[in-house]
């Protein structure tokens, strides 16, 4: 609608009003109260939208709402759609004060009734100044017949001329699409296909459009150095899709995806209702992090290069904790402040003498500096550290590969019994695999296509297998490490090398380093594989047909929508400045230029069903099904934390949406004619995840039971295993030593001076070996703020807001899902402290497992379970 048309609106409008006034009409009004969110409350140094929308208001270009019926249709309209009642303006625009501490204001609105409208079931809003509002709530307080009526809203609001169709706002009722009442059945169709777009052109920032498209965004063709494939839409390279953003195709190839300027990241297209509030916008600010270290990676270099870029003993590291690295006198921190706008990552920068780059303790050191460095600890953390989600029960002797042997020859372990069998307290082999003792953390066959590549690169690093034993006391002890390198490139197969458990000397140092070279890997499969791709890209499709397909009235829609908030932004950033050709992730992770392409490869593998944590345990043989056990699994470790409370979280959470969506679908066939879920789950598998499309595994949803499962996924994943897989990544790998990200050697071979070091001073060794300085530096200050909860968050079993609903059932099972919850809480804390029994919660670092604590305070706790992959 052009200004024209608006001004000429609102004329007749106010003309019509007066002349029913002068005529002496009598009117008959109900009151409203609008609660809204001024632009200027979100940018204290934008006065200007303030005064150009009270001058819009003075000249009569006001914000207007207009009630729709939810009982009477349009008499003058070609099809069913509710009669639309008259045009009523936000009151006192211009005289009312908002403090700047405030989150909102709250403004009067006046409708003048007419009884044709019955019962209204939405609201039409026009906002006709120059500046877009953030619109939370409309309630009416005496509808005549009904009484008080709510409106959520939640969403930014631009100026009428940004959208070829008026803002629709539907009440807080629920209805299946068979149930819409008629005279709104027009608006919630025609909702939905303004949320999907045409599909063409370049996406602004007011548009509200969700749309799919592949990963041809991360690389910058125009620099031989950041060419990087596309993911998405090959056999080569399948990939989950992401949200279309429309920007132009490079000249250089018109298959990727022109990339924003570095300054601009924040300007990265999404939904706007997806945009992080300002809040969280200025908690984190984590995003700066990349400007930051892209504007000074060579002064960082130039600084550490005065150290040789190496820490030459454990003391080194610590210092980082204790404040004892301080730069503030250097050239590097004006270049800092030069670029950094944001308040946040200004606190790291303190110009009040305060020490630079001082960090929280990792938890992981914080009661004991060496505990770390046991085998118990290494083992203890495939159970209760932050990637507890790889370990299998070995099944066989000895491992085999999977790999074909036509392309990579004889990949099977070279792990004999000879390695092992002393340390089995007694049993054989096949006894202890029959009695359920041995484990393995196998990282052999993901890395090794990849690992001739990788090696070119200042990566050195080997593909990996670890074994392990039950002991009686229920925890873990490693028994052998095989460490593998490809053959020579005119040969198949593999070179590798198989260390056991040793203390001194040379040995003792090989073996941690061993050890080292396992957490490499672990952290790289963790960060890029079980973090990035199963949560954050896995999740994204699901959020793009859930708005494109579910209305808003649609229960659906109102249970999965709390676990999609802030999902499409921090995506969007992390390919803007994460994992991105260039990014952090390639700068501080093992696999660098091949990090994203190593994650497509293992997405071949990705099936949805098996996300569901019942179904994965049983997959990596860490479960059998027991319908005489909780839940109807029983553990093969009774003592697997990440286990224990995961069953636990799941059980909850499917009770919770069991419970709800027996309210809404009493038989199969009410979910076999729900018309928008099956397009929901249609688009999910044909387009969000198109790579898949064909596989045989996708359940079908034609049952209720098949909804509840699917559903009660989809909420695990953005919730419980999320927060699994993220919030101990500074606990944990906030100490270099213990979880390095990077390998830069081999181990050196025997009678060199390298290897003689290993014996005469093992610390510098190494430290040699795994994460330099530099990256210590910069992966610590990105896990750091990616672990922190933002001052608005908002956790499993809360909701942003009370009146979520009107359907009393649904809101006493949420009730019912925030005292479970509250009770697995007592369970956790009551199991922490009983540290003889459960052994693997605590460990020898004295750090208990808190990683699936529902609940949390603000910032990094180690705790607690935001609701969405919210970071």
């Amino acid at each position: 609608m052009s200004r024209k048309d608006m001004d000429s609106s609102v004329v007749d409008e106010e003309r019509s009003k007066k002349m029913r006034f002068e005529e002496g009409e009598e009117r008959k009004t109900i009151k409203g109260k609008v609660v809204l969110m001024k632009k200027k409350i979100l940018d204290l140094n934008d006065v200007k939208a303030s005064v150009m929308d009270r001058f819009d208001e003075i000249l009569g270009h006001k914000v207007s709402l207009q009630l729709i019926s939810a009982v009477n249709g349009d008499p003058n309209a070609k099809e069913l759609r509710g009669k639309i009642g008259k045009a009523a303006n936000l009151e006192d625009w211009v005289t009312t004060i908002d403090p700047l501490t405030a989150d909102h204001s709250t403004f009067n609105v006046t409708f003048e009734w007419e009884d044709e409208i019955g019962i209204p079931g939405a609201f039409l809003i026009r906002n006709f100044h120059h500046n877009e509002f953030y619109l939370k709530t409309l309630t009416l307080e005496a509808v005549p017949g009904h009484g008080r009526l709510h409106f959520i809203c939640n969403s930014w609001v631009y100026p009428a001329e940004c959208y070829k169709k008026d803002r629709v706002f539907f009440t807080n009722q629920t209805y299946l699409p068979s149930q819409t009442p008629g005279p709104l059945h027009h608006y919630r169709e025609e909702e939905l296909e303004n949320l999907r777009g045409s599909g063409t052109g370049k996406l602004e920032e007011w548009d509200r459009v969700y749309d799919y498209d592949v990963y041809n965004d991360l690389g910058n063709p125009d620099k031989d150095n950041q060419v990087r494939p596309i993911l998405g839409g090959s056999a080569e390279y399948p990939y989950p899709r992401r949200g279309r953003t429309g920007r132009p195709m490079t000249e250089t190839d018109p298959d990727t995806e022109s990339r924003l300027p570095l300054y601009q990241s924040l300007k990265i297209y999404v939904p706007r209702d997806e945009r992080f509030s300002q809040m969280k916008m200025s908690d984190f600010a984590s995003y700066a992090l990349k400007s930051i270290f892209q504007f000074l990676v060579p002064e960082f270099e130039a600084l550490f290069d005065k150290t040789r870029d190496e820490f030459d003993k454990i003391e080194d590291v610590l210092k980082l904790y204790e404040g004892r690295i301080n730069l503030s006198n250097s050239h590097l921190l004006d270049t800092m402040r030069e670029h950094i706008p944001i308040e946040l990552i200004k606190e790291l920068l303190r110009t009040d003498g305060e020490p630079v780059f001082k960090f929280p303790v990792p938890q992981v050191i914080e009661k004991d500096e060496t505990a770390w460095s046991t085998d118990e600890e290494f083992a203890r953390e495939m159970l209760a550290g932050i990637n507890p989600v790889v370990i299998r029960r070995l099944q066989e002797f000895p491992p085999t590969s999977k790999l074909d042997p036509e392309l990579y020859g004889n990949q099977n372990s070279s792990i004999t019994e000879e390695h092992i069998r002393d340390n089995l307290d007694g049993l054989t082999i096949e006894e202890a695999i029959k009695n359920n003792r041995l484990f393995i953390l196998d990282h052999h066959d993901a890395l090794m296509p990849y690992l001739r590549q990788i090696n070119t690169t200042a990566t050195k690093i080997y593909a990996t297998r670890t074994l392990l034993f039950l002991e009686n006391n229920g925890t873990l002890r490693p028994l052998a490490i095989e460490l593998s390198l490809p053959s020579d490139e005119d040969q198949l197969g593999a070179v590798s090398m198989v260390y056991t458990p040793a203390h001194e000397g040379a040995a003792g140092t090989i073996w941690q380093l061993a050890k080292a070279y396992v957490a490499v890997n672990d952290s790289g499969y963790h960060q890029l594989i079980c973090h990035w791709l199963h949560t954050h890209a896995a999740i994204e499709p699901f959020i793009i047909a859930t708005n494109r397909q579910l209305s808003v009235l649609h229960p659906i829609h109102k249970l999965l929508h709390p676990h999609f908030r802030d999902t499409m932004n921090i995506n969007a950033l992390a390919r803007q400045t994460l994992i991105n050709a260039g990014g952090l992730l390639e700068m501080t992770v093992f696999p660098t230029r091949y990090a994203m392409e190593w994650s497509a490869a293992s997405y071949k593998d990705w099936v949805f069903p098996e996300q569901a944590l019942p179904a994965d345990l049983i997959k990596r043989g860490m479960a059998v099904e027991d319908s005489n056990s909780p839940h109807g699994l029983r553990l093969l470790i009774q003592d697997y934390p990440f286990a224990v409370d995961g069953l636990e979280i799941w059980s909850a959470i499917k009770t919770w949406v069991g419970d709800y969506c027996s309210s809404y679908y009493k038989t199969d066939e009410t979910v076999q004619k729900d018309y928008e879920v099956q397009s929901w789950w249609q688009e999910v598998r044909e387009k969000g995840h198109g790579d898949k499309k064909h596989e045989l595994w996708w359940p079908k949803v034609n049952t209720r039971n098949e909804l509840v499962e699917s559903c009660t996924t989809i909420i695990w994943v953005a919730s419980a295993l999320h927060a699994a897989v993220n919030f101990g990544q500074y606990p944990y790998g906030g100490y270099p030593p213990n979880r390095p990200a990077m390998s830069r050697r081999l181990l050196p071979e025997p009678d060199t001076s390298d290897y003689d070091e290993l014996e005469s001073n093992p610390e510098k060794a190494y430290l040699k070996t795994i994460t330099s300085q530099l990256q210590s530096v910069l992966g610590i200050s990105l896990i750091e703020i990616l672990s922190r909860h933002s001052s608005d968050e908002v956790f499993l079993g809360q909701r942003d807001t009370a009146e979520w609903t009107t359907d009393m059932e649904a809101i006493k099972a949420f009730g019912r899902f925030g005292k479970k919850l509250e009770e697995i809480e007592k369970r956790i804390d009551e199991m922490n402290g009983d540290k003889k029994r459960w052994r693997n919660r605590v460990g020898p670092v004295n750090m208990p497992y808190t990683l699936l604590y529902p609940s949390s305070e603000v910032g990094l706790t180690g705790k607690g379970i935001p609701n969405s992959v919210s970071i």
